[in-house]
């Protein structure tokens, strides 16, 4: 497994990869969808947004997102029906 994007991060990480992947293969291919790493999920996802502020990197991230936003979910998509 890699490394996060903080060092601080990659033991979190690491136990959410295993988590994950053992949830994954063992319960989620064999229909059971019940989330089970959300806790884990939780902690890492935090961790990695501290260091992305203390990097800088999240006003980066926010200013690309102002110039290039995620289309809504409630926006239409283009028939594919229809000819340009």
């Amino acid at each position: 497994m890699s490394s996060s994007v903080g060092a601080d991060c990659t033991d979190l990480k690491q136990k959410y990869d295993t988590c994950f992947n053992k949830w994954y293969s063992e319960k989620f291919l064999k229909g059971d969808t019940t989330p089970e790493c959300e806790d884990l999920f939780k902690d890492y996802r935090a961790c990695v947004m501290t260091t992305l502020k203390e990097k800088g990197i999240d006003k980066l991230l926010d200013d690309s997102r102002k110039e290039a936003p995620f289309p809504s979910t409630d926006q239409q998509k283009p028939d594919s029906s229809e000819k340009s």
